[in-house]
């Protein structure tokens, strides 16, 4: 129960319209056990009184009592479908919204596929409980329990012959639901793996193609489904065994109460009618106990499925807001970094770092691969924090900032540029929601991207395709400079933001970077060393520590890492861009 008291809290805004359905439930479900006492009064309104006025009365309330019946299914029906679907709602987005705020080391550490399907399979598990599991044990245990009351009025002789078989019944039940759960928890784990192979395949789709490797791909994936077939097989053996199994029970204890119910009619003990009713209710008896079997392993299902869920739901953000922030207005822009250390568990990545930077410098972070370029950056983003040290930003520890605020001054063109699937206009408004159109064109015009996007055929409204892929790398990193210039930050992080364009593309945007980057505070991550020629302040970095900084000149004249990076790149033009600067 403590599972789904985490899941049922989100029933809390519906609790009205709940007691509502959970009564037409009920008087639902006291109807059914009605329908036989008006059978059993109708048969002996035939048989035994053999009166015809009696019969037509019978049935005019055999008409009544079914019309409301189906009135008050119907309402909760629609009620709880619509509460359950309305929940599993609510809660995908809390779960949608919680992993947003999950820092990158979770999703360092987490498969998407396996994530997307705790989104999918996992809650439409929980789904499904939401909406039948609560339902079926109120209207199961109302029938189970008045059929009883009522056989047991009618004729505790027979009674006694059904009551004999519900204890082993229900041990055998809680038997085979222990191995049920055992299988479907199996079955959802190999799920998830599938899906782990289908995200990756779908997400690298390009690569697989360039390597030939769908044949690859495709044992990969067939590995994990059929192993997920051979769990859903175990678990079909033990449920296909487990329905004949009841059946067989049910017509071997009908075949008892047909032989002793007979020779209690013939002996005068009961009548036709009553016998009659009896049977129904045996009948309606054997349904909800077959269903409580059913519905103890969905539950098992559930609470599985929930602990799944919650298993990253409970994760809390590493970065979190402060419990006082502060909010940023205006800022200067002035970034210092002050004996900032950082790893990831054991192993360092950047030690005892500090540099300044003054209100609207270029800085430019430069050094081999691996030497912690990108970890200063994101340090500064706080997708992490440091692990010793302090980064402050206009004199501001940046962990005692309000997250929101302090973000919405940097603005971010990163290396790998990843559009969403939509137009080119929400990709660009996306630095700015709010927008005007002129501003939206003049930020294109900036970047050097309006020429080529009103030359295509819906101009701003043109699909990107996923991940951009309508677009070549020239074109979506100049729609990512658009989106930031559209945000007009004060702080501008430029990681490695021309390393997709060619040299036409490259002189495209040029002007409009140095536009963008008057007047702000910049970082850049580069490694073509037109866009550092010009920088304020180079920090040469080398297995996580700053062995150089200065501009240009300097730098080359000390003959140090800066000029033995840069007189590669000048003397072997086909070092990789990756290799260097």
């Amino acid at each position: 129960m403590k599972e789904f008291h985490n899941i049922l809290k989100y029933a809390k805004p519906y609790t009205k319209s709940l007691i509502f359905a959970f009564l037409c439930l009920a008087l639902t479900s006291l109807i059914n056990l009605v329908l036989p006492l008006i059978v059993r009064n109708m048969i002996n309104a035939v048989v035994v009184l053999k009166n015809h006025e009696v019969l037509d009365g019978l049935a005019w309330d055999l008409i009544i009592i079914i019309g409301f019946q189906a009135a008050f299914a119907v309402t909760h029906n629609y009620i709880f479908g619509f509460v359950g679907h309305r929940m599993t709602t609510d809660f995908r987005i809390e779960f949608f919204s919680h992993i947003q705020s999950l820092s990158l080391r979770f999703f360092q550490e987490r498969r998407v596929g396996e994530i997307l399907s705790r989104m999918s399979n996992d809650i439409s598990v929980i789904q499904n409980a939401l909406v039948s599991i609560p339902v079926a044990l109120l209207r199961q245990s109302i029938t189970l329990l008045g059929a009883l009351a009522i056989i047991l009025h009618l004729n505790w002789k027979l009674t006694g012959l059904i009551l004999l078989i519900l204890p082993p019944l229900m041990i055998f039940a809680r038997v085979f639901g222990r191995r049920l759960k055992v299988f479907s928890e199996k079955l959802q784990d190999q799920l998830a793996q599938a899906v782990v192979v289908l995200e990756e395949v779908m997400s690298s789709i390009k690569i697989v193609k360039s390597f030939t490797r769908e044949p690859y791909e495709r044992d990969r994936f067939q590995e994990k489904i059929e192993t997920a077939f051979e769990r859903a097989v175990d678990k079909l053996k033990i449920s296909a065994f487990f329905g004949p199994f009841i059946l067989g029970l049910t017509f071997l204890v009908s075949a008892l109460l047909i032989w002793y119910g007979g020779y209690q009619v013939m002996h005068g003990a009961t009548t036709p009618g009553e016998l009659a009713a009896f049977f129904l209710y045996a009948l309606i008896i054997a349904g909800p106990i077959g269903t409580f079997v059913r519905l103890y392993t969905q539950i098992q299902e559930a609470r599985d499925a929930i602990q799944r869920v919650y298993e990253i739901l409970d994760t809390q953000p590493i970065i979190q807001n402060p419990e006082n922030p502060v909010p940023l207005e205006n800022i200067t822009g002035s970034i210092q970094f002050e004996n900032v250390s950082f790893g990831y568990q054991d192993t360092g990545v950047i030690h005892d770092v500090s540099f300044d930077v003054l209100p609207g410098q270029t800085v430019a972070l430069v050094g081999p691969s691996g030497a912690g370029k990108s970890t200063i950056i994101k340090l500064l983003l706080r997708f992490f924090d440091p692990n010793s040290g302090t980064i402050r930003l206009d004199g501001h520890d940046i962990r005692t900032l309000d997250r929101k605020s302090f973000l919405s001054q940097i603005g971010l063109v990163p290396q790998e540029t990843l559009l969403f699937g939509g137009t080119v206009r929400e990709n660009i408004l996306y630095g700015k929601l709010d927008a005007t159109e002129a501003e939206l064109e003049e930020a294109a015009q900036k970047a050097n991207a309006h020429e080529f996007i009103t030359n295509m055929e819906k101009g701003y409204d043109t699909i990107v395709g996923e991940k951009g892929t309508k677009l070549s790398g020239g074109e979506r990193q100049r729609i990512a400079i658009a989106r930031a210039i559209l945000k007009d930050p004060k702080i501008l992080v430029l990681d490695e933001a021309t390393s997709s364009l060619d040299n036409r593309s490259e002189s495209l945007i040029k002007e409009g970077l140095e536009t963008l980057m008057a007047h702000r505070t910049t970082f850049i991550v580069a490694h073509r060393l037109s866009t550092i020629h010009k920088a304020d302040q180079i920090i040469v970095l080398d297995k996580g520590c700053i062995v150089e900084t200065g501009q240009h000149e300097n730098l080359m004249n000390n003959k140090g890492l800066y000029h033995t990076l840069y007189t590669m790149k000048m003397l072997d033009p086909t070092v990789h861009e990756g290799s260097g600067l």
